[in-house]
């Protein structure tokens, strides 16, 4: 049974946090806000894939995330099955695997075992820019690595690991997260674990947040951990990719990121970077790089328990995951979803400028 709020949090606790945590107005972040990148550096469009490549500036990073209707609590999310049916040459190419559908599986509440279906909502952040050397000067096995995925983002802390050890290749409660067609990491170029611990004013918040939570098993944890498999793609499957690049040049290779699975929040995420000779121009490459985040619906749902806590208005989980909040902080994951994609595809374009 929930413990009602007004117990859970008297009147001197919320004096005490409030006073060192105070509530503020959810701010409207730009898209430049707390990202690393000089505006002037990457400039957004509505879509890179309207812009003529020749026309990208050296340097220069065309980006996109959809967020499109800046008044809606979660601008910039779209619902897994609308995805599919808005932009499926995309939702082909980011799902996890093909044929990937939400998950379904059993949860035991008190005893009593009943079947679950978890809708996702994912965000979708797209980046474009062009590297002064031909596809073939570019190694992407050099990428393809432990010690480049180190490099990206500083504050993600990464380790490798076997195949055997896969949560969802090993774990009967997570067979809902197998690939159908192999086991996660199988001959991949390289098996990660991440772990990501939130910084700034999020910790306090997740302690608050569990106060909502009392007497139950499901606690919000202070880091976000994850397991991918990092991998090269050839040629041979370039005829998806050219239909979602929409660049008329042969596709000579991609790398991926699939994270297949996360403890908390996330459900599968991909970071997918796609190489080919700029039109008209081969000495050029046409990098376009996508990130995509899908997130567990439950998540949003508690929206109205958060509400209720004045303390914790502005750690609306949507407010928190796209950046809108004042206790996002930083440059990483604690930034919110459009401040860490534009962060990565930044880095992954210094990472390709400096080889």
């Amino acid at each position: 049974m929930r413990i009602p709020l007004r117990q859970q949090f008297s009147a001197a606790l919320a004096a005490a946090i409030t006073a060192t945590l105070p509530a503020m107005p959810a701010r409207a972040q730009t898209p430049a806000a707390n990202t690393a990148p000089a505006p002037e550096r990457v400039k957004d469009v509505p879509s890179v894939t309207a812009v003529d490549p020749a026309a990208i500036k050296p340097g220069q990073i065309l980006f996109t995330d959809h967020r499109d209707n800046p008044s809606a609590p979660e601008n910039g999310l779209i619902p897994y099955l609308d995805w599919q049916k808005a932009r499926p040459a995309e939702a082909a190419a980011l799902a996890p695997y093909p044929g990937y559908k939400e998950p379904d599986y059993t949860v035991t509440v008190n005893g009593v075992t009943k079947p679950r279906h978890e809708t996702l909502k994912v965000y979708v952040a797209e980046g474009r820019f062009v590297v002064p050397r031909p596809p073939e000067a570019i190694d992407l096995l050099a990428f393809a690595n432990l010690a480049f995925v180190q490099k990206m983002d500083p504050a993600i802390k990464h380790r490798a690991i076997a195949a055997a050890d896969v949560t969802p290749n090993k774990d009967p409660a997570a067979a809902f997260a197998k690939r159908p067609d192999r086991p996660w990491c199988e001959g991949e170029g390289a098996c990660i674990e991440s772990r990501y611990d939130l910084e700034g004013k999020l910790p306090l918040g997740v302690k608050l947040a569990n106060k909502l939570e009392d007497g139950s098993a499901k606690k919000i944890a202070e880091f976000v951990s994850f397991q991918s498999e990092l991998r090269v793609l050839g040629p041979d499957q370039g005829v998806p990719l050219k239909a979602l690049t929409k660049i008329d040049t042969t596709v000579t290779g991609g790398l991926e990121q699939t994270i297949f699975w996360v403890n908390q929040i996330l459900r599968f995420g991909k970071f997918l970077a796609v190489f080919q000779p700029m039109p008209n121009d081969p000495t050029k490459t046409v990098v376009t790089t996508y990130m995509a985040l899908a997130i567990k619906g439950d998540v949003l749902d508690r929206k109205a328990e958060y509400a209720r806590v004045p303390v914790l208005k502005n750690l609306l989980p949507a407010q928190v995951l796209m950046g809108n909040s004042s206790f996002n902080t930083g440059n990483s994951i604690s930034a919110g979803l459009p401040v860490y994609a534009r962060n990565r595809i930044a880095a992954f374009a210094d990472a390709l400028a400096k080889r």
